[in-house]
């Protein structure tokens, strides 16, 4: 009976372990954001990248038509939620997503703009973005994993994944997979960031302030990917990325998460049995 007490109490012991270090992490994840967030209050109204040149009227009457295009993507995608991606669909997306990036590049190139400074490009290195990437993003996961279980006991953990997703784990080639891989990893990060933190935050910062515009960004951010049971964590990561790219004033942080993160759940698809010990 003894030995029986004492195989329970080792047995047990290390839940406990892990229990702790989970909240000990979580409290340092809140730790580390919460200070961010001070840091970025304490300073004066000077934009991210410390800019020559603010946007303007021309750039909210663009990025006013581009949220309208995503929210009429929106509405399409909830009344037709059974359209399945497939990989024509996601080179689809791809090459029309570039397109409008390059149209946006090209807008505030003929408006004057200097793209390399107003976002940051040259304010630090690509060893030090990463590094910072890597941080914060170890410091987001607690946040992350804290609004993915607060989804699941609303949703149940059985519930749907996001089309991107679904393909990666139904590939049966792998240069099905490698295009995912690519796309997830090197395109999206580049492209979403761009979009989203660079040129919408950028705008909505212009004219409503920081956090008005660190929220709607994450609201943006978490509807564009048109999964409801995947909102709540991705404006919680959304608001991550943007916080980021608002501390450190280069949006190269911001898409080294973002690589990272992608990065880090296709591998947890690819090994599921490592991941879910």
């Amino acid at each position: 009976m003894q030995s029986d007490s004492l195989f329970a109490a080792l047995g047990a012991a290390p839940n406990y372990a892990v229990i702790v270090f989970s909240l000990l992490y979580l409290l340092v994840s809140i730790y580390v954001y919460i200070s961010l967030i001070r840091q970025i209050s304490a300073r004066t109204s000077a934009p991210v990248g410390e800019p020559t040149k603010r946007f303007g009227l021309p750039e909210a009457m663009l990025a006013a038509a581009l949220i309208g295009f995503l929210l009429l993507n929106i509405g399409s995608s909830v009344s037709h939620p059974a359209t399945q991606l497939g990989t024509r669909n996601l080179l689809a997306n791809l090459v029309f997503t570039v397109a409008v990036v390059l149209f946006i590049v090209t807008f505030l190139r003929l408006r004057g703009f200097d793209i390399g400074s107003l976002a940051g490009l040259f304010k630090i290195g690509f060893v030090r973005a990463l590094g910072t990437g890597i941080i914060l993003l170890l410091a987001a996961y607690p946040l992350i994993s804290l609004a993915t279980t607060l989804t699941q006991s609303l949703f149940g953990s059985d519930s749907s994944r996001q089309n991107i997703v679904e393909l990666f784990s139904g590939s049966r080639t792998i240069q099905q997979r490698i295009m995912i891989i690519v796309f997830a990893v090197a395109i999206a990060p580049v492209v979403e960031e761009f979009l989203f933190r660079f040129f919408l935050y950028g705008v909505i910062r212009r004219y409503f302030g920081r956090f008005f515009g660190i929220t709607a960004n994450a609201l943006l951010f978490a509807a564009a990917h048109t999964h409801l049971p995947s909102f709540v964590p991705l404006f919680v990561l959304g608001s991550c990325f943007t916080i980021a790219y608002e501390w450190s004033g280069s949006i190269l942080v911001a898409m080294t998460m973002h690589s990272l993160f992608n990065s880090v759940t296709l591998t947890a698809l690819a090994f599921p049995e490592i991941f879910s010990q």
